[in-house]
């Protein structure tokens, strides 16, 4: 038991232990640095804590409890690669509307400053790029600065559209038009590819959810199924096992989503 103690303690801690915050990478208006701070007492309060309840548990308490753990963290970080793709997708949005915006203001004899800042206010996040451009820094720097955020990548197309206009001396209209061309032939493909991979994706979830409706139907005929995945040691391994599969499952899906989709 003590052995169990010093074992949740441990995984307390890797959890509450935040490594080094990253700078961020874009710059916008009161942006400030994460700097990384030490351990905080209440962590510590927290980490002493979960020691003294292991101690206090059973083995298959411990187990059940430490997976009802492992389970809300699952949750929550499958909603937030959920909001995080969401988000990525709007971005992209807003990318082709902006290279459309800034191709017509550019078509119609716009300057390229006053197309960007026009752009800008339609969509808040080209902001910086705006600002370096008025303090005489490089925009194409800025917009590839902002590129690193989910969905932004499409704005190195731009970036290199305008860098390329501005060292060759041809019209950045034409080359901010054929920017656009190519972000929206990508997001199209994109958009087909999302198709494809959404009927794997409901079946994933399918096959996730497809233990509960068994263990249901146990139940109806008079079985036990969750006092032996709760109660019994080779039940509560089968349990740890057929989560751990389906979330591993889940996420590898997600994976490839995000590799396929570039996000």
């Amino acid at each position: 038991m003590t052995l169990a103690a010093a074992c949740a303690a441990a995984v307390a801690a890797l959890l509450l232990v935040r490594g080094p915050g990253r700078l961020p990478t874009d710059l916008g208006r009161g942006a400030r640095p994460r700097l990384p701070g030490p351990l905080p007492f209440a962590g510590l309060a927290a980490v002493a804590s979960l020691g003294l309840l292991a101690s206090a548990l059973s083995g298959h308490q411990l187990v059940l409890a430490l997976l009802a753990a492992g389970l809300v963290a699952g949750g929550f970080r499958l909603a937030h690669q959920s909001r995080r793709a969401a988000t990525a997708g709007r971005r992209a949005g807003h990318v082709l509307a902006a290279c459309d915006a800034m191709a017509a203001d550019l078509a119609a004899g716009q300057p390229a400053m006053a197309a960007l800042e026009r752009s800008a206010s339609e969509w808040q996040e080209l902001l910086p790029a705006v600002v370096a451009g008025h303090l005489g820094a490089d925009v194409p720097t800025a917009l590839r600065g902002l590129s690193v955020r989910p969905g932004g990548g499409e704005l190195r197309v731009l970036a290199a559209a305008w860098q390329v206009a501005h060292e060759s001396g041809c019209g950045l209209a034409d080359a901010v038009t054929a920017a656009a061309d190519a972000i929206r032939g990508r997001q199209a493909t994109r958009r087909l590819v999302a198709t494809e991979l959404a009927a794997a994706r409901a079946t994933a979830r399918l096959m996730a959810v497809l233990p509960f409706g068994v263990l249901l139907l146990g139940a109806g005929v008079g079985g036990d199924p969750v006092g032996f995945l709760t109660r019994t040691t080779p039940g509560l391994t089968c349990l740890v096992a057929g989560l751990a599969l389906a979330y591993a499952g889940l996420q590898w899906l997600q994976r490839i989503a995000d590799q396929v989709l570039a996000r």
